[in-house]
């Protein structure tokens, strides 16, 4: 049964998925939650590593949740259910839509849904910040050190724009928290 739980958690996240994987994060943050296959905060946890690991962020969360559910056919089941929608839907333009991509209505639809993802990336961004600042749980207290590390990375981020007249690197801002975090905690 946790086999096709999984197969069809994660087909929901592959085929209902638009914008990448930061916009993905809240409907795999629905699906786990709902199934009760991690708690809130271990979830948040594996979002930052998923994030700091080689792959799609989407792949490796995907993988991680089946393998800790079901061992290595879970992990196989979660992965390819994530993954093969976005592979069809590819084949599927590539081969029959190559000319409905270059109308000016696709193009307009397009457009209408990068400030979807946009506005979705940074609700998920202010989401995580919060909740790992700011936690709801009775009796909890603000976390003064994870409150710490994003002032300083915001203020890293913001002098290296100052001073270079360039954004700071993501690959180097992952290096930056995790040398922040193992510093401050």
């Amino acid at each position: 049964m946790i086999y096709l739980e999984l197969l069809l958690g994660f087909l929901k996240v592959g085929c209902f998925t638009f914008g990448g994987a930061y916009s993905a994060i809240p409907l795999i943050r629905d699906v786990v939650l709902s199934c009760g296959w991690l708690s809130d905060e271990e979830l948040s946890y594996m979002i930052a590593v998923s994030e700091s690991t080689p792959g799609p962020i989407m792949v490796n969360l995907a993988t991680y949740v089946g393998s800790s559910q079901a061992g290595f056919l879970g992990a196989v089941l979660a992965t390819l259910a994530v993954v093969l929608p976005s592979f069809f839907v590819i084949l599927l333009v590539m081969n029959l839509l190559k000319g409905i991509l270059k109308s000016k209505y696709a193009q307009a639809v397009l457009q209408g849904l990068k400030p979807c993802m946009i506005g979705i990336i940074l609700a998920t961004g202010v989401y995580m910040t919060l909740h790992n600042c700011f936690p709801l749980a009775q009796g909890a207290k603000v976390d003064f050190r994870a409150l710490m590390i994003v002032v300083l990375l915001v203020a890293c981020m913001s002098m290296y724009r100052t001073l270079k007249k360039k954004k700071l690197s993501p690959i180097l801002l992952i290096i930056a928290s995790a040398v922040l975090g193992i510093i401050i905690y």
